[in-house]
């Protein structure tokens, strides 16, 4: 008689269905009528629920990041009935069972790693099999560290009060975040912040200051921080001052300027014998030539009286006046674009 091997069952999953040996069947006998015992078939518990791996846990729609050093924990839930069986790899090959710790419950499991390293970044992969029925997640992981220094910086142009620079990522720049550039006069050598998470690697800084020379360095930056060092330009970017051209044809600065006094002669009265000044200010272009007149009389020549001008004063010192020396002074400056004149009364009285 034939053995039996599988039972559809309709509802639900396919159990599978072993066969029993003579010695799972209670010690049965064979009838010596019938010849042989037919095997007595026993059913597998059925699959009740499937398999299933919660897709909306957040370690499965993005990659999970950790610094070197950190404690990588990962909880990841799934469904099944009864228990399904659990499997982990890491990037198709088995677990490092001596760094990595895998441990599965009836509804979750758990990827523990205590001090995470460079090589432990890649592609774990769950699986959840019961019976002939499986589910599979993939959890991406990436442990990073502060990056390398951007490559092959060079000064590309300089041009007004603006630099342009070109640089290439690091060779070890996973996860970066942007770029930091600073800058440094050599006056002062004091580097300042241009920009911050800049994320293409070429850039200008602008507003630098004229006449100043600038080293330029970057930086690159991920969630660890910035690199250890910097990548500085070879050559200074020099802000070069705009030539400036003074034209002077056709321009003619004229100071010409007719007599004209801005301070007049004042009044007064003096004793017998006691020498006199008189004073006034003119302003005039070219220098004027001086007349002083007495009662409208020139007395140019005269020993008796000294007339001077200097930075446009005129004065005029009488010497020794006597009770003829009184009467109404001028002081009369002529130039060739035009003449001026001011008076003054002088009294002399005896002692």
């Amino acid at each position: 008689m034939e053995a039996a091997t599988a039972l559809e069952v309709a509802s639900g999953s396919t159990p599978k269905v072993k066969e029993a040996s003579l010695a799972d069947a209670d010690g049965a006998q064979a009838s010596p009528q019938r010849g042989a015992v037919s095997p007595i078939p026993q059913l597998l518990p059925p699959t009740e629920e499937h398999p299933k791996i919660c897709p909306d846990h957040q370690a499965l729609r993005q990659t999970y990041i950790r610094k070197v050093g950190d404690t990588l924990n990962l909880l990841i839930p799934f469904q099944g009935k009864p228990q399904p069986q659990a499997i982990c790899t890491h990037d198709g090959c088995a677990l490092d069972t001596s760094h990595v710790s895998m441990w599965n419950g009836e509804r979750d499991s758990i990827l523990f790693i205590r001090e995470a390293q460079r090589a432990d970044s890649g592609h774990y992969q769950l699986r959840v099999q019961l019976g002939g029925l499986e589910a599979t997640a993939t959890i991406d992981t990436l442990v990073i560290e502060r990056p390398g220094s951007p490559q092959s910086i060079k000064l590309v142009d300089v041009w007004g009060s603006s630099a342009t620079l070109e640089w290439t990522p690091p060779q070890d720049g996973n996860a970066l975040l942007g770029y930091t550039v600073q800058k440094a006069d050599t006056k002062s050598g004091l580097w300042l912040t241009a920009l911050e998470r800049y994320h293409r690697a070429s850039c200008t800084v602008s507003n630098l200051i004229v006449g100043n020379s600038y080293a330029l360095r970057v930086f690159a930056e991920n969630q660890c921080g910035l690199s250890q060092t910097a990548s500085v330009t070879a050559d200074l970017a020099h802000i070069q001052r705009a030539a400036t051209v003074y034209k002077t044809e056709g321009f003619v600065q004229d100071f010409s300027e007719a007599p004209k006094f801005s301070q007049p002669l004042a009044d007064c009265t003096t004793v017998i014998g006691c020498d006199t000044q008189l004073f006034c200010c003119v302003h005039a272009y070219p220098k004027p030539k001086t007349i002083w007149l007495k009662n409208k009389m020139d007395i140019q020549g005269n020993p008796k009286y000294r007339a001077l001008i200097h930075l446009g004063i005129c004065s005029l010192e009488i010497h020794k006046p006597g009770p003829f020396d009184g009467g109404i002074y001028t002081c009369k400056v002529v130039n060739p674009l035009g003449e001026a004149s001011v008076d003054c009364r002088v009294d002399v009285k005896d002692s």
